[in-house]
């Protein structure tokens, strides 16, 4: 009798785990035909309106009356936009989107604007689920292609991605496993970025070619006063790379500059432009910094070449410092001891990576400013660079540009980057050189260079006249 009890709960018991094992498998199987249903609802008919949200917000008054809406007033550009966008869903309209992933600490994310952009939050971002993003092993910094659908009603959301078409301009159902930045090999820069036969009357990319080289995976340091022109720098060190590297990535990052200067890079400099002006919380630098280092990333990741000019280093470390927890530990100037942590491994992301690949970080850090913190923060930062360009207040004073100190500028390993031929004649020309003051090294070689085209042509005059 015992037997039979026992035989009958063990029996029992089978049925209830083989019940729960199978409604755990259907509850699975519901699950992932709410995800491939929440996909296929949204494919469209062939010749089916196709917006782009990007270019919506681009529009003028024109162009939007094109589309056939009639819209209300809003207060705010950002209301108009969900307010259009709504509208075009609701009659059948595809919109698509396309943005920088920036993935949540819970698992979803938000796609923020792709191209020129400022660190503001809206209603206008797109919601991606977490869902996809296991699904596809996304990471942020990623460029994400997909198409939007309208929150539910009576709900204050952000739109939210129907399903994704494109990952890095990758289809979907082409995605392959991705090898993660940290596990990529560093590597000395060898490869270097040629400057040295820009034409138009500015010569300062000819001389920094020629004294501080700066090759694709380069950590280099602009060492810049108040006022001596290291923006007008900076945007001809970007457009002279522009426009010879055109498959190279570049990128502007400017932390806490002023609204006009940004928007004069966004007009000149040829490149994607990443600002935070100088009103905005330091928490919204720090976002933006974070951001585009994880899109640099993500892009080496597939082996491109990525240039980052960073304006400034030490902006964006006072940032660090004041969103920083207090470790209780204060430096000199009133810096905490851990809040450098972070923009060190912003700058020290940039490396040469075996077998392809590079991210190169250009960045300023000022000095001469009148505060110790400022001071605290290059000399912390001093020894990270692999080069550097110091430029001199003493010259741009005295309006001789480029203002550049060829004495205490330089590049570490430049004999990986230069043929030796070339390397032997730039320190012929610095040992010539030596004996002159920095104001008399300037004028030399403007009046040499503006003669000829390139560095090359310079250095055959200089054997030929043996810098008379």
């Amino acid at each position: 009798m015992k037997n039979e009890n026992k035989k009958m709960e063990s029996t029992s018991s089978a049925r209830v785990v083989k019940h729960r094992f199978a409604r755990r498998k259907e509850n699975e199987k519901v699950k992932i035909e709410r995800d491939d249903h929440n996909a296929s609802d949204y494919e469209y008919k062939d010749g089916a309106e196709t917006y782009w949200i990007n270019d919506i917000r681009a529009m003028d008054e024109s162009q939007l009356s094109d589309l056939q809406i009639k819209i209300e007033r809003f207060d705010r550009k950002s209301d108009e936009i969900v307010y259009i966008v709504n509208s075009l869903i609701e009659r059948g309209a595809k919109v698509l989107a396309c943005g920088l992933l920036d993935v949540i600490g819970e698992g979803f994310g938000f796609l923020r604007g792709c191209g020129n952009f400022s660190w503001v939050k809206n209603f206008e971002e797109i919601y991606v689920p977490s869902n996809y993003i296991k699904r596809y092993s996304l990471r942020s910094g990623d460029m994400i292609v997909g198409v939007v659908k309208s929150p539910k009603r009576g709900e204050n959301k952000n739109f939210s991605l129907a399903n994704i078409e494109k990952v890095n301009d990758i289809p979907v159902a082409e995605l392959k496993r991705r090898v993660n930045f940290d596990d990529l090999i560093p590597v000395y820069p060898d490869t270097r970025i040629d400057m040295s036969d820009i034409e138009g009357d500015d010569l300062s990319c000819r001389i920094v070619d020629m004294i501080s080289p700066i090759g694709f995976g380069q950590r280099a340091l602009v060492v810049a006063p108040p006022k001596t022109g290291k923006t007008i720098l900076m945007q001809n060190i970007i457009n002279a790379i522009s426009k010879k590297y055109h498959k190279c990535v570049v990128m502007v990052l400017l932390i806490g500059e002023r609204p006009e200067e940004v928007t004069e890079m966004e007009r000149f400099v040829k490149g994607e432009v990443y600002s935070s002006t100088f009103d905005e919380p330091s928490q919204n630098y720090v976002n933006l910094a974070e951001m585009v280092l994880d899109r640099a990333k993500r892009l080496v990741e597939m082996g491109r070449d990525v240039v980052i000019m960073l304006d400034s280093i030490t902006r964006l470390a006072r940032a660090y410092n004041e969103v920083a927890p207090s470790s209780g530990r204060v430096l000199s100037g009133g810096v905490d001891s851990g809040a450098l942590y972070r923009p060190k491994r912003f700058f020290g992301a940039a490396r040469n990576i075996e077998d392809g690949g590079s991210l190169t970080i250009i960045g300023t850090t000022l000095v001469d400013t009148g505060s110790k913190m400022d001071d605290v923060i290059f000399e912390e930062f001093k020894g990270t660079g692999n080069s550097e360009i110091v430029l001199s207040r003493r010259l741009a004073d005295k309006r001789i540009f480029p203002a550049m100190d060829i004495f205490k500028s330089g590049t570490r390993k430049e004999e990986l980057l230069i043929d030796a031929q070339s390397l032997k004649k730039i320190w012929v020309l610095r040992k010539i050189l030596s004996d002159m003051n920095p104001e008399e090294v300037i004028e030399l070689l403007r009046e040499r260079m503006k003669n000829t085209s390139g560095n090359a042509e310079f250095f055959a005059n200089m054997i030929t006249n043996k810098m008379q």
